[in-house]
């Protein structure tokens, strides 16, 4: 009894297995007979079997196929209608819709996985794009073709050139891989990996890029993209740009060929080895065509063309070359707000400055300090102008004050209306102040080691002679002076009006120029006044008529040192006031 229930049971088990077998080779005839799976003949001048291989139909003559709504098209084929699968060889082309068109000497199609192997002079067109290669493998369930042997895709005025790529016709999306050529009329681009779209003319960048325009600019990038058609590029991972003897550098780029314009932005160096400087800033915008340069955010010029090196930092610092391309390319800066300079042999700060260099001079604006070794100067404004490397002349204009440092408490002070310092080889020899001169100087003995006198004057111009950055001699015309022993100096006679010793705010480095150390509240200058010029008219009667007019010009009644040459002379007694002084001081002491 239970030997025949076990009999049974194994009877049962064997037919299930049985139905479960049939039942996938029905499922399975079902999905190749299913009509929208199927591949169809269209068309074949001959049609016979060959004993060779039984299992395909072999087609001659204007053969025609059609598969999911794909026509195709050949001289000969193998049709394995069992394996919904064909051999095509020669003339073939495959029709997808009315923008994919594929032809090759061979291809191999089947039906099950939508897959067609296309070998010899193969040619992938969609719309306006072609691709050409040997060796191609396209995805229909996927839409994607793809090279593995070298290929060469045209689009527009762009050819790319690569070992292995693939192109996507629904998205238009390529990718390139593997020496990696973009030709174009007006640039080349060289990479190892590019993607590009054919609809945007974008290229990708994601891997080390080159790409020399016809302008002989050079870009490098190592992430971003790049408008083939606009020639814009926004780029990524210090990527920089380079046209002619000047690059640009930063943490981010944006390229615009057609306009010649470059910006940056974070740790971005611009380097201009034609006029030998370095601009820095975390905002820093290039224009190739006119050379023109603005820098922001830790805004840096390094300045080295006269063999010094400059430090300039300010808020914003813009640059403007002229005559650029030719042999006498000159520039001007401009720096706005909290403007420090740091240099060995000077040291400056002020609210804005501009530098001409075609001048050599620059000029300083709003609260300027100017150093020189232990000299330090002070005005409404400084002009500074350079011989070669070296500083020639620096002219401070209203509110003028020229202070040196003696020791820790005692200074030679002098302020006038405007002032000269004149230098040789870097170092200044003689200083001049015109207009309400007023002057403190200590008479010293044993080579300055011991101060006797202080010499209080008034005058209405002095020149001060200067050997090794130490007052030597003192000339001026007829003076007011009053000699003071060091000892009984009154309080109200120890400094000048307006006296200020700014040693806090001096730079003491190139990376002090970044700390910004203003002055003090109660050393601010307040601007003079300056007089309104009339301005004369006609009356109705022809005469002339002064008349104030609210946009008058304005004038500080500067005047050249030369201009006041005979003032000078005329009212030049000599200069014994203050060599009396001095014979005086050195008979009381004896």
């Amino acid at each position: 009894m239970a030997k025949g229930n076990k009999g049974g049971k194994m009877h049962m088990t064997g037919r299930a297995l049985a139905i479960a077998m049939l039942c996938c080779v029905i499922y399975s005839a079902m999905s190749i007979n299913d009509p929208s799976d199927r591949i169809y003949l269209l068309h074949s001048d001959i049609l016979y079997k060959n004993y060779q291989d039984p299992r395909a139909e072999v087609l001659v003559g204007h053969v025609k196929l059609s598969h999911k709504g794909c026509i195709m098209y050949c001289d000969s084929a193998k049709f394995y209608r069992d394996d919904n699968s064909f051999d095509a060889f020669g003339n073939v082309k495959m029709l997808q819709g009315d923008t994919l068109t594929l032809t090759s000497d061979t291809l191999f199609y089947e039906g099950e996985n939508l897959t067609a192997k296309a070998r010899g002079n193969v040619v992938l067109t969609h719309h306006k794009t072609r691709l050409l290669t040997d060796h191609l493998d396209y995805d229909r369930m996927y839409g994607v073709g793809m090279y593995m042997q070298g290929g060469t895709l045209y689009d527009d005025d762009n050819v790319l050139n690569s070992r292995w790529g693939q192109y996507t016709p629904s998205t238009h999306e390529s990718f390139f891989t593997d020496n990696v050529n973009l030709e174009n009329p007006s640039f080349t681009l060289i990479s190892d990996t590019l993607f590009y779209n054919t609809q945007t003319k974008v290229a990708r960048i994601v891997s080390p890029t080159n790409i020399e325009t016809d302008d002989s600019t050079f870009v490098y990038g190592m992430r971003g993209c790049y408008n083939t058609n606009t020639g814009e590029a926004d780029l990524t991972d210090r990527s920089y740009i380079i046209k002619d003897m000047r690059r640009i550098i930063g943490d981010s780029l944006h390229y615009n060929k057609e306009k010649h314009f470059s910006e940056g932005f974070n740790n971005v160096v611009i380097n201009d080895d034609e006029n030998m400087c370095i601009l820095y800033g975390d905002l820093c915008q290039y224009d190739n065509q006119t050379g023109y340069a603005m820098a922001t955010d830790k805004a840096l010029l390094k300045e080295y063309s006269q063999g010094d090196t400059a430090y300039v930092h300010a808020d914003t610092l813009k640059m403007f070359t002229y005559d650029l391309g030719t042999d006498s390319v000159t520039r001007t800066i401009h720096a706005y707000h909290k403007v420090k300079l740091y240099r060995s042999d000077v040291q400056a700060v002020c609210d804005s400055m501009v530098s001409v260099q075609k001048d050599s001079c620059t000029y300083l604006f709003g609260q300027p300090i100017l150093w020189n070794g232990g000299q330090q100067l002070f005005g409404e404004t400084i002009h500074v102008f350079n011989n070669d490397s070296t500083v020639r002349l620096i002219h401070v204009i209203n509110q003028a004050m020229a202070i040196e440092q003696t020791d820790s408490v005692t200074f030679n002070e002098v302020s006038s209306r405007e002032m000269y310092s004149y230098f040789t080889n870097g170092q200044i020899d003689r200083n001049e102040a015109h207009g309400n001169v007023y002057v403190i100087y200590y008479v010293t003995e044993d080579k300055g080691q011991t101060k006797l006198f202080m010499n209080y004057s008034e005058t209405t111009k002095m020149i001060m002679f200067m050997q090794n950055k130490k007052i030597e001699h003192i000339w001026m015309p007829a003076a007011t002076c009053s000699l003071y022993p060091v000892l009984q100096i009154p309080p109200d006679k120890k400094h000048l009006k307006g006296f200020a010793w700014f040693d806090y705010v001096r730079p003491t480095d190139p990376d002090d120029v970044f700390n910004w150390r203003g002055k003090s509240a109660e050393n601010v200058l307040v601007a003079e006044k300056k007089h309104n010029v009339p301005l004369q008219k006609l009356n109705k009667n022809g005469r002339p008529t002064q008349q104030q007019s609210p946009e008058s010009s304005q004038m500080s009644d500067q005047t050249a040192p030369s201009d006041r040459s005979d003032q000078s002379d005329s009212s030049a007694t000599s200069d014994s006031s203050v060599q009396s002084a001095s014979s005086d001081s050195s008979s009381q002491s004896q």
